[in-house]
């Protein structure tokens, strides 16, 4: 906790030195750091977002892009899933209710992120679909059951528990709105 200090009259004149706690993520630094992880965060959904959509060639061969009539869903979910949730995932493959939702959820988190607005429906969203990913791949390869997907999907729900969005975001002005105010699970 940063400190915060002040003084204060008490009786005849006397100063008395008041020191009064605030938390470290109110500080202008913690404010920026978070801002920014909120920032990486929302980059690597609007990436996965971009990749799948035009296939850049990155994690999304060229050619088999959504655009081009290939599935986001179908090359992960026929092939990578395994565990007790295999049979799940891998009946989901390429339908196409899954590739809407997916890529809907990509594009939303990632642009909500980037915006700093909706970050509370974000971190649902967005924590629901990495640990969806997480649940596809049990056991994770390198740990007994903690992978990036837990990480990040802590990271989305702290990024809404401390208004990350309201710094290098819309967060503030969002939150204001009228549309926001009368429903303010939507901040």
């Amino acid at each position: 906790m940063a400190v915060s200090e002040h003084k204060t009259s008490v009786g005849r004149g006397s100063l008395v030195r008041v020191v009064k706690p605030e938390p470290l993520t109110e500080s202008p630094a913690a404010r920026y750091v978070w801002a920014l992880a909120r920032l990486a965060l929302g980059w690597v959904f609007a990436w996965a977002f971009v990749d799948k959509l035009f296939g850049l060639g990155h994690a999304t061969p060229s050619g088999k892009g959504w655009l081009d009539g290939g599935s986001p869903t179908e090359g992960f979910l026929a092939h990578a899933p395994k565990g007790p949730l295999a049979g799940f995932y891998n009946d989901m493959a390429g339908a196409a209710w899954a590739d809407w939702l997916f890529m809907i959820g990509l594009a939303g988190v990632g642009a909500a992120l980037i915006l700093g607005i909706g970050m509370r429906i974000a971190a649902v969203g967005g924590a629901a679909l990495l640990v969806m990913m997480w649940s596809a791949v049990l056991p994770p390869e390198n740990n007994v059951f903690m992978d990036d997907h837990l990480i990040y999907a802590l990271l989305i729900v702290g990024l809404a528990l401390v208004s990350a969005g309201d710094t290098l975001g819309l967060g503030r002005w969002w939150g204001k709105t009228p549309l926001v105010e009368r429903l303010p699970f939507l901040k």
